[in-house]
């Protein structure tokens, strides 16, 4: 049997000091489907002052398109893909800008991965955060 080099979308590069995971090909090929391989990238995936809410008032957009984009970038489990989610029966502009703008995030940080050193103890620390009703179309709080 051969060495592992990818699986289920990852790619996987074991070296002598240990394994590194990434998603760059999955990336790259997401970037290109939607024709997004000159755009300017992005730092952040998403703003902490944006506030998504329906946008009645705003241009509808293909479903299909949205829906599209939305499902592609659910693979690669990002919050904000989750926040932009809610709008799939009646996306708008608003929120097609949003995810691009993850789609920018994405290209700015293809070759980032993860690293497992070989013959290191890892621990996972982990931290936890409620907003109290920070959802502003339900009221519903997240944490």
């Amino acid at each position: 049997m051969e060495e592992l080099n990818f699986f289920l979308g990852l790619q996987v590069k074991q070296m002598k000091h240990g394994t590194f995971l990434s998603q760059t090909k999955y990336c790259t090929k997401l970037i290109r489907k939607f024709g997004m391989e000159k755009c300017k990238e992005a730092s952040t995936p998403m703003a902490t002052s944006t506030y998504h809410d329906l946008d009645e008032k705003g241009k509808s957009v293909d479903e299909s398109r949205y829906r599209g984009m939305i499902g592609s970038l659910f693979y690669l489990n990002q919050w904000s893909v989750y926040l932009c989610a809610r709008y799939q029966t009646n996306p708008k502009e608003s929120h097609l800008t949003s995810i691009k703008k993850i789609i920018k995030y994405l290209k700015d940080t293809t070759n980032v991965g993860l690293r497992y050193p070989k013959d290191t103890s890892l621990n996972l620390t982990g931290f936890s955060y409620s907003n109290f009703a920070g959802c502003k179309l339900d009221r519903k709080s997240t944490s």
